[in-house]
């Protein structure tokens, strides 16, 4: 098998972990995304089945969890 990279991205990866870690920072971040693909698919048939969350709902409780976006109060 062969993969192609651009040359900065493959760039940056040796810059992370050198010359021998690409094949092993190749399979985390494809297993990242396959996890990534799979929480889209979990979320797509909530959808279908309850519609999509509710904006308001979402951002209250992020701002229970994280606080405050920046700004929300000068928007308020």
């Amino acid at each position: 098998m062969s993969v192609s990279l651009t040359v900065g991205t493959l760039r940056a990866i040796r810059e992370r972990v050198g010359r021998r870690g690409v094949s092993a920072y190749l399979e985390r971040a494809a297993q990242r995304q396959i996890e990534r693909d799979n929480l889209d698919d979990l979320i797509a048939d909530f959808d279908k089945i309850h519609g999509p969350a509710d904006a308001d709902a979402v951002a209250a409780k992020r701002a229970r969890l994280t606080g405050p976006e920046p700004g929300a109060e000068a928007a308020a």
